[in-house]
Protein backbone atom coordinates (compact mmCIF):
# COMPACT_ATOMS: atom_id res chain seq x y z
CA UNK A 1 0.00 0.00 0.00
CA UNK A 2 1.41 3.36 -0.99
CA UNK A 3 0.08 6.85 -0.49
CA UNK A 4 1.25 9.21 -3.17
CA UNK A 5 2.46 12.59 -2.00
CA UNK A 6 4.48 15.43 -3.41
CA UNK A 7 7.18 14.56 -5.88
CA UNK A 8 9.67 16.77 -4.04
CA UNK A 9 10.28 15.60 -0.48
CA UNK A 10 12.64 18.40 0.51
CA UNK A 11 14.37 21.05 -1.52
CA UNK A 12 17.81 19.64 -2.21
CA UNK A 13 21.02 20.62 -3.95
CA UNK A 14 23.77 18.24 -5.15
CA UNK A 15 26.96 18.26 -3.10
CA UNK A 16 29.82 15.91 -3.87
CA UNK A 17 27.59 13.15 -5.17
CA UNK A 18 25.17 13.56 -2.26
CA UNK A 19 22.04 15.67 -1.81
CA UNK A 20 22.14 18.50 0.70
CA UNK A 21 18.70 19.09 2.26
CA UNK A 22 17.86 22.78 2.41
CA UNK A 23 14.75 22.79 4.61
CA UNK A 24 16.43 21.42 7.78
CA UNK A 25 19.23 23.95 7.31
CA UNK A 26 16.78 26.82 6.88
CA UNK A 27 14.84 25.79 9.97
CA UNK A 28 18.03 25.57 12.02
CA UNK A 29 19.10 29.01 10.79
CA UNK A 30 15.76 30.59 11.73
CA UNK A 31 15.87 29.08 15.23
CA UNK A 32 19.42 30.34 15.76
CA UNK A 33 18.52 33.86 14.61
CA UNK A 34 15.45 33.96 16.84
CA UNK A 35 17.45 32.85 19.86
CA UNK A 36 20.06 35.55 19.22
CA UNK A 37 17.93 38.55 18.35
CA UNK A 38 14.41 38.07 19.75
CA UNK A 39 13.89 40.30 22.80
CA UNK A 40 13.21 38.57 26.11
CA UNK A 41 13.70 40.43 29.39
CA UNK A 42 11.82 43.69 29.26
CA UNK A 43 12.37 44.70 32.88
CA UNK A 44 14.30 43.68 35.95
CA UNK A 45 13.35 40.36 37.45
CA UNK A 46 11.37 40.67 40.65
CA UNK A 47 9.92 38.44 43.32
CA UNK A 48 6.14 38.46 43.41
CA UNK A 49 4.90 38.40 47.01
CA UNK A 50 1.95 36.19 46.01
CA UNK A 51 4.25 33.34 44.96
CA UNK A 52 4.34 30.44 47.42
CA UNK A 53 7.60 28.54 47.90
CA UNK A 54 5.70 25.35 48.77
CA UNK A 55 3.46 25.54 45.71
CA UNK A 56 6.43 26.37 43.49
CA UNK A 57 8.44 23.43 44.83
CA UNK A 58 5.53 21.06 44.20
CA UNK A 59 4.98 22.37 40.67
CA UNK A 60 8.67 22.07 39.80
CA UNK A 61 8.42 18.44 40.92
CA UNK A 62 5.16 17.88 39.03
CA UNK A 63 6.70 19.34 35.87
CA UNK A 64 9.56 16.84 36.05
CA UNK A 65 7.09 14.01 36.72
CA UNK A 66 5.07 14.82 33.62
CA UNK A 67 8.20 14.89 31.47
CA UNK A 68 9.13 11.33 32.48
CA UNK A 69 5.82 10.19 31.02
CA UNK A 70 7.04 10.67 27.46
CA UNK A 71 10.04 8.32 27.82
CA UNK A 72 7.59 6.03 29.62
CA UNK A 73 5.31 6.18 26.60
CA UNK A 74 8.30 5.37 24.40
CA UNK A 75 8.86 2.14 26.35
CA UNK A 76 5.11 1.40 26.43
CA UNK A 77 4.76 1.71 22.65
CA UNK A 78 8.23 0.39 21.83
CA UNK A 79 7.55 -2.91 23.56
CA UNK A 80 4.32 -3.45 21.64
CA UNK A 81 5.66 -3.19 18.08
CA UNK A 82 7.72 -5.80 16.28
CA UNK A 83 11.49 -5.89 16.72
CA UNK A 84 12.38 -4.06 13.52
CA UNK A 85 10.39 -0.98 14.53
CA UNK A 86 11.28 -0.56 18.21
CA UNK A 87 13.86 2.22 17.83
CA UNK A 88 11.75 4.17 15.35
CA UNK A 89 8.65 3.96 17.54
CA UNK A 90 10.52 5.04 20.65
CA UNK A 91 12.28 7.87 18.82
CA UNK A 92 8.94 9.26 17.69
CA UNK A 93 8.18 9.95 21.36
CA UNK A 94 11.61 11.35 22.12
CA UNK A 95 11.64 13.67 19.11
CA UNK A 96 8.36 15.14 20.35
CA UNK A 97 10.22 16.37 23.45
CA UNK A 98 12.68 18.15 21.18
CA UNK A 99 10.29 19.69 18.65
CA UNK A 100 7.45 20.63 20.99
CA UNK A 101 9.82 22.35 23.41
CA UNK A 102 11.13 24.69 20.73
CA UNK A 103 7.69 25.30 19.21
CA UNK A 104 6.29 26.03 22.68
CA UNK A 105 9.03 28.54 23.47
CA UNK A 106 8.74 30.30 20.12
CA UNK A 107 4.97 30.47 19.67
CA UNK A 108 3.10 27.54 21.23
CA UNK A 109 2.67 29.01 24.71
CA UNK A 110 1.33 32.21 23.18
CA UNK A 111 -1.15 30.36 20.98
CA UNK A 112 -2.37 28.33 23.97
CA UNK A 113 -2.33 30.90 26.78
CA UNK A 114 -1.79 34.27 25.12
CA UNK A 115 -4.37 37.03 24.98
CA UNK A 116 -7.54 35.44 23.70
CA UNK A 117 -8.69 35.99 20.12
CA UNK A 118 -12.38 35.16 20.14
CA UNK A 119 -11.93 32.40 22.71
CA UNK A 120 -10.45 30.19 19.99
CA UNK A 121 -6.71 30.89 19.95
CA UNK A 122 -4.15 33.01 21.75
CA UNK A 123 -2.40 36.03 20.28
CA UNK A 124 1.00 34.72 19.04
CA UNK A 125 2.66 37.99 20.09
CA UNK A 126 1.77 37.70 23.78
CA UNK A 127 4.64 35.45 24.89
CA UNK A 128 6.62 35.21 21.64
CA UNK A 129 10.01 33.59 22.42
CA UNK A 130 8.90 33.56 26.10
CA UNK A 131 8.84 37.35 26.14
CA UNK A 132 7.73 38.53 29.57
CA UNK A 133 7.50 35.04 31.05
CA UNK A 134 10.44 35.23 33.46
CA UNK A 135 9.42 38.61 34.85
CA UNK A 136 5.66 38.31 34.32
CA UNK A 137 2.94 38.10 36.93
CA UNK A 138 1.59 34.60 37.70
CA UNK A 139 -1.11 33.06 35.52
CA UNK A 140 -4.56 34.00 36.82
CA UNK A 141 -5.57 30.39 37.53
CA UNK A 142 -2.19 29.57 39.09
CA UNK A 143 -1.59 32.69 41.21
CA UNK A 144 0.94 31.23 43.66
CA UNK A 145 3.59 29.94 41.23
CA UNK A 146 5.87 31.86 38.83
CA UNK A 147 4.56 32.24 35.29
CA UNK A 148 7.59 30.43 33.90
CA UNK A 149 6.80 27.35 36.02
CA UNK A 150 3.22 27.35 34.72
CA UNK A 151 4.53 27.68 31.15
CA UNK A 152 6.95 24.78 31.51
CA UNK A 153 4.39 22.58 33.24
CA UNK A 154 1.97 23.12 30.35
CA UNK A 155 4.78 22.41 27.88
CA UNK A 156 4.94 18.81 29.08
CA UNK A 157 1.29 18.30 28.09
CA UNK A 158 2.04 19.71 24.65
CA UNK A 159 4.92 17.22 24.35
CA UNK A 160 3.08 14.02 25.16
CA UNK A 161 -0.07 14.69 23.13
CA UNK A 162 1.41 14.25 19.62
CA UNK A 163 3.57 11.40 20.95
CA UNK A 164 0.41 9.52 21.93
CA UNK A 165 -0.78 9.57 18.32
CA UNK A 166 2.24 7.60 17.07
CA UNK A 167 0.88 4.26 18.26
CA UNK A 168 -1.81 4.37 15.57
CA UNK A 169 0.55 4.40 12.58
CA UNK A 170 3.62 2.70 14.03
CA UNK A 171 5.66 0.78 11.48
CA UNK A 172 4.56 2.64 8.35
CA UNK A 173 5.19 6.41 8.57
CA UNK A 174 8.20 8.29 7.23
CA UNK A 175 10.14 9.97 10.03
CA UNK A 176 10.56 13.31 8.25
CA UNK A 177 6.86 13.39 7.40
CA UNK A 178 6.00 12.58 11.00
CA UNK A 179 8.07 15.57 12.14
CA UNK A 180 6.12 17.90 9.85
CA UNK A 181 2.78 16.44 10.88
CA UNK A 182 3.24 16.82 14.64
CA UNK A 183 4.44 20.40 14.16
CA UNK A 184 1.22 21.18 12.28
CA UNK A 185 -0.85 19.26 14.82
CA UNK A 186 0.59 21.20 17.76
CA UNK A 187 -0.15 24.55 16.10
CA UNK A 188 -3.56 23.90 14.56
CA UNK A 189 -5.15 21.26 16.81
CA UNK A 190 -3.49 21.19 20.22
CA UNK A 191 -3.01 24.93 20.78
CA UNK A 192 -6.63 25.90 19.93
CA UNK A 193 -7.96 23.10 22.15
CA UNK A 194 -5.72 24.06 25.06
CA UNK A 195 -6.77 27.68 24.69
CA UNK A 196 -10.46 26.87 24.41
CA UNK A 197 -10.48 24.54 27.44
CA UNK A 198 -7.95 26.10 29.84
CA UNK A 199 -7.82 29.82 29.12
CA UNK A 200 -10.31 31.83 31.22
CA UNK A 201 -11.64 33.38 28.00
CA UNK A 202 -11.63 30.12 26.03
CA UNK A 203 -14.94 29.08 24.50
CA UNK A 204 -15.02 25.67 26.22
CA UNK A 205 -13.92 27.14 29.55
CA UNK A 206 -16.63 29.80 29.44
CA UNK A 207 -19.19 27.21 28.36
CA UNK A 208 -18.44 25.37 31.61
CA UNK A 209 -16.54 22.32 30.35
CA UNK A 210 -14.58 20.56 33.10
CA UNK A 211 -11.22 19.13 32.05
CA UNK A 212 -9.06 18.98 35.13
CA UNK A 213 -5.85 17.70 33.56
CA UNK A 214 -6.34 17.03 29.85
CA UNK A 215 -8.87 14.30 29.16
CA UNK A 216 -10.24 16.45 26.35
CA UNK A 217 -7.19 18.48 25.37
CA UNK A 218 -4.69 15.60 25.48
CA UNK A 219 -6.35 12.19 25.29
CA UNK A 220 -9.46 12.79 23.23
CA UNK A 221 -7.47 14.88 20.77
CA UNK A 222 -4.75 12.24 20.49
CA UNK A 223 -7.31 9.45 20.15
CA UNK A 224 -9.32 11.08 17.36
CA UNK A 225 -6.12 12.14 15.58
CA UNK A 226 -4.88 8.55 15.84
CA UNK A 227 -8.08 7.24 14.28
CA UNK A 228 -7.78 9.73 11.43
CA UNK A 229 -4.15 8.72 10.93
CA UNK A 230 -4.89 5.00 10.94
CA UNK A 231 -7.65 5.43 8.36
CA UNK A 232 -5.58 7.71 6.14
CA UNK A 233 -2.39 5.61 6.18
CA UNK A 234 -4.31 2.33 5.74
CA UNK A 235 -3.20 -1.12 6.85
CA UNK A 236 0.31 -2.39 7.38
CA UNK A 237 1.75 -4.82 4.84
CA UNK A 238 4.07 -6.58 7.29
CA UNK A 239 2.94 -9.97 8.55
CA UNK A 240 4.84 -9.87 11.86
CA UNK A 241 2.75 -8.06 14.45
CA UNK A 242 4.17 -9.78 17.55
CA UNK A 243 5.28 -7.44 20.37
CA UNK A 244 9.03 -7.11 20.72
CA UNK A 245 9.37 -6.76 24.49
CA UNK A 246 6.43 -7.08 26.88
CA UNK A 247 8.89 -6.18 29.64
CA UNK A 248 9.31 -2.78 27.92
CA UNK A 249 5.54 -2.36 28.13
CA UNK A 250 5.62 -3.04 31.85
CA UNK A 251 8.47 -0.58 32.41
CA UNK A 252 6.63 2.01 30.36
CA UNK A 253 3.44 1.49 32.35
CA UNK A 254 5.33 2.02 35.60
CA UNK A 255 6.87 5.25 34.34
CA UNK A 256 3.53 6.48 33.03
CA UNK A 257 1.75 5.71 36.30
CA UNK A 258 4.53 7.42 38.27
CA UNK A 259 4.54 10.51 36.06
CA UNK A 260 0.76 10.71 36.00
CA UNK A 261 0.77 11.89 39.61
CA UNK A 262 2.40 15.08 38.33
CA UNK A 263 0.04 15.14 35.36
CA UNK A 264 -3.10 15.07 37.49
CA UNK A 265 -2.13 16.27 40.96
CA UNK A 266 0.02 19.01 39.42
CA UNK A 267 -3.02 20.39 37.63
CA UNK A 268 -4.19 21.86 40.94
CA UNK A 269 -1.23 24.31 40.54
CA UNK A 270 -0.75 24.22 44.31
CA UNK A 271 0.20 21.88 47.15
CA UNK A 272 -3.32 21.67 48.51
CA UNK A 273 -6.30 19.38 49.13
CA UNK A 274 -7.27 19.34 45.46
CA UNK A 275 -3.81 18.01 44.58
CA UNK A 276 -4.17 15.34 47.26
CA UNK A 277 -7.61 14.39 45.93
CA UNK A 278 -6.30 14.13 42.37
CA UNK A 279 -3.39 11.96 43.47
CA UNK A 280 -5.73 9.61 45.32
CA UNK A 281 -8.31 9.32 42.54
CA UNK A 282 -5.54 8.75 40.00
CA UNK A 283 -4.20 5.82 42.02
CA UNK A 284 -7.54 4.12 42.54
CA UNK A 285 -8.88 4.61 39.02
CA UNK A 286 -5.79 3.06 37.46
CA UNK A 287 -5.80 0.12 39.85
CA UNK A 288 -9.50 -0.62 39.32
CA UNK A 289 -9.14 -0.34 35.54
CA UNK A 290 -6.19 -2.75 35.47
CA UNK A 291 -8.13 -5.27 37.52
CA UNK A 292 -11.28 -4.81 35.44
CA UNK A 293 -9.37 -5.44 32.20
CA UNK A 294 -7.95 -8.80 33.26
CA UNK A 295 -11.17 -9.92 34.97
CA UNK A 296 -13.15 -9.03 31.85
CA UNK A 297 -10.64 -11.00 29.77
CA UNK A 298 -11.07 -14.00 32.09
CA UNK A 299 -14.85 -13.76 31.77
CA UNK A 300 -14.40 -14.17 28.02
CA UNK A 301 -12.15 -17.20 28.41
CA UNK A 302 -8.81 -15.41 28.02
CA UNK A 303 -5.79 -15.72 30.28
CA UNK A 304 -4.90 -12.77 32.54
CA UNK A 305 -1.96 -11.20 30.73
CA UNK A 306 0.76 -8.71 31.52
CA UNK A 307 -0.16 -6.76 28.40
CA UNK A 308 -3.81 -6.58 29.42
CA UNK A 309 -2.94 -5.46 32.94
CA UNK A 310 -0.73 -2.68 31.61
CA UNK A 311 -3.24 -1.48 29.02
CA UNK A 312 -6.00 -1.49 31.61
CA UNK A 313 -3.91 0.56 34.02
CA UNK A 314 -3.21 3.18 31.36
CA UNK A 315 -6.89 3.32 30.33
CA UNK A 316 -7.76 4.06 33.96
CA UNK A 317 -5.17 6.84 34.05
CA UNK A 318 -6.60 8.31 30.86
CA UNK A 319 -10.20 8.17 32.04
CA UNK A 320 -9.58 9.76 35.44
CA UNK A 321 -7.60 12.67 33.98
CA UNK A 322 -10.51 15.08 33.29
CA UNK A 323 -12.22 14.17 36.56
CA UNK A 324 -9.30 13.75 38.96
CA UNK A 325 -9.83 16.92 41.02
CA UNK A 326 -13.63 16.92 40.84
CA UNK A 327 -14.77 13.50 42.10
CA UNK A 328 -14.52 11.29 45.18
CA UNK A 329 -12.26 8.27 45.63
CA UNK A 330 -15.10 5.69 45.46
CA UNK A 331 -16.38 7.29 42.27
CA UNK A 332 -12.87 7.14 40.78
CA UNK A 333 -13.02 3.36 41.17
CA UNK A 334 -16.24 3.36 39.15
CA UNK A 335 -14.60 5.54 36.48
CA UNK A 336 -11.74 3.05 36.17
CA UNK A 337 -14.04 0.03 36.01
CA UNK A 338 -16.50 1.42 33.45
CA UNK A 339 -13.81 2.91 31.22
CA UNK A 340 -11.72 -0.25 31.20
CA UNK A 341 -14.61 -2.47 30.15
CA UNK A 342 -15.79 -0.07 27.43
CA UNK A 343 -12.26 0.32 26.04
CA UNK A 344 -11.74 -3.45 26.06
CA UNK A 345 -14.94 -3.89 24.08
CA UNK A 346 -13.82 -1.18 21.64
CA UNK A 347 -10.47 -2.92 21.13
CA UNK A 348 -12.35 -6.10 20.21
CA UNK A 349 -14.70 -4.25 17.85
CA UNK A 350 -11.82 -2.38 16.21
CA UNK A 351 -10.03 -5.68 15.53
CA UNK A 352 -12.99 -6.79 13.43
CA UNK A 353 -12.70 -3.80 11.10
CA UNK A 354 -10.17 -2.91 8.41
CA UNK A 355 -8.88 0.03 10.49
CA UNK A 356 -5.28 -0.69 11.44
CA UNK A 357 -4.84 1.36 14.61
CA UNK A 358 -1.57 -0.42 15.37
CA UNK A 359 -1.56 -0.07 19.15
CA UNK A 360 -5.25 0.70 19.67
CA UNK A 361 -4.72 4.34 20.50
CA UNK A 362 -8.31 5.32 19.74
CA UNK A 363 -10.00 2.50 21.71
CA UNK A 364 -7.78 3.21 24.71
CA UNK A 365 -6.86 6.91 24.73
CA UNK A 366 -9.68 8.25 22.60
CA UNK A 367 -12.48 6.20 24.14
CA UNK A 368 -10.86 6.45 27.58
CA UNK A 369 -10.82 10.24 27.24
CA UNK A 370 -14.44 10.27 26.06
CA UNK A 371 -15.52 8.08 28.98
CA UNK A 372 -13.61 10.28 31.41
CA UNK A 373 -15.18 13.43 30.02
CA UNK A 374 -18.71 12.03 30.21
CA UNK A 375 -18.22 10.43 33.63
CA UNK A 376 -17.00 13.78 34.93
CA UNK A 377 -20.49 14.96 34.08
CA UNK A 378 -21.86 12.07 36.11
CA UNK A 379 -19.71 12.16 39.26
CA UNK A 380 -18.30 15.71 39.63
CA UNK A 381 -19.13 17.38 42.93
CA UNK A 382 -18.86 21.04 43.89
CA UNK A 383 -18.25 19.98 47.50
CA UNK A 384 -14.93 18.41 46.43
CA UNK A 385 -13.70 21.27 44.26
CA UNK A 386 -15.36 24.65 44.70
CA UNK A 387 -13.76 25.83 41.42
CA UNK A 388 -16.40 23.70 39.67
CA UNK A 389 -18.97 26.40 38.96
CA UNK A 390 -20.88 24.38 36.36
CA UNK A 391 -22.78 22.27 38.88
CA UNK A 392 -22.89 18.72 40.18
CA UNK A 393 -23.05 15.56 38.11
CA UNK A 394 -25.97 13.35 37.16
CA UNK A 395 -25.55 11.16 40.21
CA UNK A 396 -26.42 14.17 42.37
CA UNK A 397 -29.61 14.84 40.43
CA UNK A 398 -28.33 17.64 38.18
CA UNK A 399 -28.14 17.33 34.39
CA UNK A 400 -26.61 20.62 33.24
CA UNK A 401 -22.97 19.58 33.65
CA UNK A 402 -23.50 16.30 31.81
CA UNK A 403 -25.15 18.12 28.91
CA UNK A 404 -22.21 20.54 28.78
CA UNK A 405 -19.68 17.68 28.77
CA UNK A 406 -21.61 15.69 26.15
CA UNK A 407 -22.02 18.66 23.82
CA UNK A 408 -18.35 19.59 24.09
CA UNK A 409 -17.35 15.97 23.46
CA UNK A 410 -19.23 15.98 20.15
CA UNK A 411 -17.76 19.31 19.07
CA UNK A 412 -14.18 18.44 20.01
CA UNK A 413 -14.42 15.04 18.30
CA UNK A 414 -15.55 16.59 15.02
CA UNK A 415 -12.91 19.33 15.16
CA UNK A 416 -10.00 16.99 15.88
CA UNK A 417 -10.94 14.15 13.52
CA UNK A 418 -11.59 16.28 10.45
CA UNK A 419 -8.89 18.83 11.33
CA UNK A 420 -6.31 16.05 11.58
CA UNK A 421 -7.45 14.56 8.27
CA UNK A 422 -6.79 17.91 6.60
CA UNK A 423 -3.34 18.15 8.20
CA UNK A 424 -2.50 14.63 7.04
CA UNK A 425 -3.44 15.58 3.49
CA UNK A 426 -1.33 18.74 3.67
CA UNK A 427 1.64 16.81 5.05
CA UNK A 428 1.32 14.13 2.39
CA UNK A 429 1.18 16.80 -0.31
CA UNK A 430 4.45 18.27 0.93
CA UNK A 431 6.25 15.00 1.65
CA UNK A 432 4.85 11.44 1.39
CA UNK A 433 3.61 10.08 4.71
CA UNK A 434 3.77 6.38 3.97
CA UNK A 435 7.05 4.50 3.62
CA UNK A 436 7.54 2.28 0.58
CA UNK A 437 6.73 -1.43 0.71
CA UNK A 438 10.46 -2.22 0.71
CA UNK A 439 11.12 0.17 3.61
CA UNK A 440 8.24 -1.27 5.60
CA UNK A 441 9.46 -4.83 5.07
CA UNK A 442 12.97 -3.81 6.06
CA UNK A 443 11.66 -2.11 9.17
CA UNK A 444 11.73 1.57 10.07
CA UNK A 445 14.70 1.19 12.41
CA UNK A 446 16.95 0.50 9.43
CA UNK A 447 15.12 2.28 6.61
CA UNK A 448 14.54 5.55 8.49
CA UNK A 449 17.42 5.69 10.96
CA UNK A 450 20.09 3.21 9.87
CA UNK A 451 19.99 1.53 13.29
CA UNK A 452 18.77 -1.74 14.75
CA UNK A 453 18.49 -3.54 18.07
Amino acid sequence: MKIVGATTKFWTIPLGGRKLMLVPGLVLTVVILLSLFAPNLSSALHTNPAVSAADTAWMLTATALVLIMTPGLAFFYGGMVNKKNVISTMLQSFISMVLMTLIWVIIGFSLSFGDSIGGIIGDPRTFFMMRGVLEGDPWSLAPTIPLVVFALFQLKFAIITPALITGAFAGRIRFTSYILFICLFSLFIYAPLAHAAWHPNGILFKYGVLDFAGGTVVHMSAGWAALAGAIYLKKRNAADHNPARITYVMIGTGLLWFGWFGFNAGSSFAANNVAATALATTTTASASAALAWILFDMMRGKKPSAMGTCIGAVVGLVAITPAAGFISIPHSIAVGLFSSIVSSIMVELRSRTSIDDTLDVFPCHGVGGIMGMLLTGVFASQSINSANTTGNGLIFGESHLFIVQFTAMIGVSIFVFFGTHILLRITNWITPLRVSLEEEEQGLDLSQHGEKL
